[in-house]
């Protein structure tokens, strides 16, 4: 009997039964093993076993015996009720009723991205809680969720980034159908979501899967142990395993992408790169819907984001840790482990407005060796800019957000600089209520093996020379602490709590969306110049050619700064105009001190600890009467408080 089967491998409903179909080149006999009994499974050409069982059905659980021996759950499983040690589950892949027939899916470009954890995003920690605050992130302006690993892992709570069975959304978080009822809701509101995926090892808790077949590779290493196997003996069997799942999570739950994490991980000597191939499938399954990838690449290689045909892997976005790392050492002073090689000073932030990463090809000292390749070619939405993420927030040690790091003025005007920049920008999740709930590393592991993971983290933390220290060990929340997990959960009443940065995050967004100066384009159309020791200015040039669609955004980090003098063309207005605020981070609304024009008669005034969008203005007799009078009564204010300093 010929059975039509979506996928190379695992369990499928079909007339009459079930088709089972696994690739097991260890093994020279497969039996199913269901509650029913004990099946047969046919030898098939590449290492495959495979046959239809009557009568099994949707529901039912399974197990494959491998040479009458041992039966474990199913490398393809589409679901594992009891985690990844208890047998699979079948599941039927066409009984959801979707209602995105509509939805023709969305391109990087124009993105607003959302990092997100489901089991702590909410208390529940389900994707049903989730969907109920979809309607409050779309309203916010956060237009695509990137949501972090959900693939089936050993234990109750952890990141995902140790799954083992890649088909199976975990059971941790509800079952499938709930995955897809999240998607179908989020693109009713106009909202994307693509999936964070792992593709450079496997977890090791679990993990069944070398019983079947050589998943792993010897040949190469990485900070997580083997590699996957792309490019030894058996690697054929194990990058249609891939491509399937890549495939799987586009077509079946309908995200419309995926997010690659370490790439730089992710090593394959083959002829063509497996990352080309997971892009190529990944397009393939979206069919006319729009899909899209985003990677993280600690190397900076723009290949990964180059067109194929240009020698590059055909991925649409990358991470920017660049600047991260300067945003960080801005907001707290620290350049140390991997931010040594970054200052926070202004001309690093004009130059990654202008060119996306900051190493593309220098020497990098903390590395000790070069880093990047260069990205001149890129356009500028291709890079994903943050200032948190799931890491990094989790690398203070303390698991502190950036808002508990820095001074309320200089948060502010950092988040315009984030949310206005050229890039791609990206927050974490409750950052756009300057949530007040850490995000540590947690994972429920074995005893054997938390004790390893503890000790691990410990020594990974030890780079930063502040947390290098005795207790620190002790000072750490251990990872396999349930309570540890459960602290990293959301508290939306940090929502009203923090009511000015809530509204600030939805003004800047709600600016970038309606202000065609700040839209993504394919072409490099920012500039910017240095104002002071921590000022830096970047003019936005609007697609009009007359200038008056241009806007400057004002930054400065440090103390005020008084500009008697400006040689510098880029704070030129359009003939007969001026400068207007727009916005700016000092209105009271978001905490600040109040708005003053900048531009005076006497110069420029840049408030410490702030940023301001300006716009031209057609400049009349009234407004420079009015900057007159402005700068007449500054000029006294500083003559009077010279007077009492002077005590005279």
């Amino acid at each position: 009997m010929t059975v039509q089967r979506r996928y190379p491998a695992g369990a499928e409903v079909v007339e009459g039964g079930v088709s089972f179909r696994v690739w097991a080149p260890n093994a020279k006999r497969v039996d199913v093993v269901l509650d029913a009994g004990t099946h047969a499974l046919a030898s098939e050409s590449g290492s495959y076993y495979s046959g239809v069982v009557e009568g099994a059905k949707a529901g039912d659980r399974y197990r494959y015996r491998l040479d009458g021996g041992d039966a474990f759950a199913d490398p393809v499983s589409r679901y594992q009720p009891e985690g990844p040690h208890g047998p699979s589950q079948i599941v039927d892949l066409s009984t959801f009723h979707w209602n995105d027939g509509n939805w023709n899916g969305v391109e990087l470009k124009g993105r607003v991205i959302y990092e997100m954890h489901i089991g702590t995003f909410t208390r529940e920690g389900t994707w049903a809680a989730a969907q109920q605050q979809l309607k409050e992130l779309a309203d916010a302006g956060i237009d695509c969720l990137e949501i972090m690993p959900i693939n089936e892992f050993a234990g109750t709570f952890g990141w995902g980034y140790d799954g083992v069975n890649l088909f199976a959304p975990t059971r941790n978080y509800g079952e499938p159908d709930d995955v897809r009822r999240f998607i179908d809701a989020a693109h009713a509101l106009g909202v994307s979501v693509i999936l964070d995926v792992v593709y450079n090892h496997f977890g090791p808790d679990g993990n069944y899967m070398w019983k079947y077949g050589p998943y792993d590779s010897l040949k190469h290493k990485n900070e997580w142990g083997n590699n996957v196997n792309y490019d030894g003996p058996g690697a054929a069997g194990v990058r249609e395993f891939v491509l399937a799942n890549a495939a799987y999570w586009i077509d079946e739950f309908h995200f419309d992408g995926l997010r690659l994490d370490a790439t730089q991980a992710i090593l394959d000597d083959s002829p063509r790169h497996i990352l080309s191939e997971i892009g190529e499938a990944v397009f393939k399954a979206g069919g006319e819907r729009a899909t899209f990838i985003v990677n993280e690449n600690e190397s900076q290689e723009a290949k990964m984001v180059r067109p194929v045909e240009k020698g590059g892997y055909g991925l649409d976005g990358m991470w920017n840790d660049d600047f991260h790392h300067s945003a960080m050492v801005a907001l707290t002073g620290k350049n140390e482990a991997y931010y040594t090689d970054h200052f926070g000073n202004p001309q690093e932030f004009v130059s990654a407005a202008k060119y996306g990463y900051l190493f593309q090809g220098q020497r990098y000292s903390w590395q000790e060796q070069r880093r990047g390749t260069p990205a001149f070619d890129l356009a500028p939405w291709r890079f994903v800019n943050f200032i948190q993420n799931h890491d990094q927030i989790a690398n203070t040690g303390r698991g502190l957000r950036c808002c508990q790091l820095t001074s309320p003025g200089r948060y502010r005007a950092m988040t315009a600089v984030m949310l206005l920049f050229p890039g791609t920008p990206m927050l974490f999740m409750g950052q756009e209520f300057a949530a007040n709930t850490p995000f540590h590393y947690f994972a429920d592991h074995v005893p054997e093996l938390a004790k390893l993971v503890h000790e691990g983290r410990t020594e990974f933390m030890r780079q930063f020379r502040s947390l290098d220290r005795p207790d620190l060990s002790a000072m750490l929340p251990e990872p396999h602490v349930r309570d540890t997990f459960e602290r990293c959960k959301l508290d939306f009443a940090d929502r009203t709590r923090n009511a000015p940065q809530y509204r600030l995050h939805k003004d800047l967004l709600k600016l970038r969306k309606a202000d065609p100066a700040f839209h993504s384009r394919d072409t490099r159309s920012v500039d910017g110049a240095v104002l002071g020791p921590q000022s830096f200015v970047l003019r936005y040039f609007g697609e009009a050619e007359d200038r008056t669609a241009d806007r400057l955004l004002l930054v400065n980090f440090g103390r005020d700064l008084h500009l008697d003098q400006t040689p510098e063309p880029l704070l030129a207005p359009a003939e007969r105009h001026g400068w207007n605020v727009l916005w700016s981070t000092e209105a009271v609304e978001y905490g600040g001190d109040g708005v003053n024009p900048p531009e005076t008669i006497g110069g420029w005034r840049i408030p410490g600890e702030s940023a301001t969008v300006l716009a031209p203005v057609p400049e009349t007799v009234a407004n420079v009467q009015e900057k007159i009078q402005r700068a007449k009564a500054e000029s006294l204010e500083r003559k009077r408080r010279e007077r009492t300093r002077l005590g005279t």
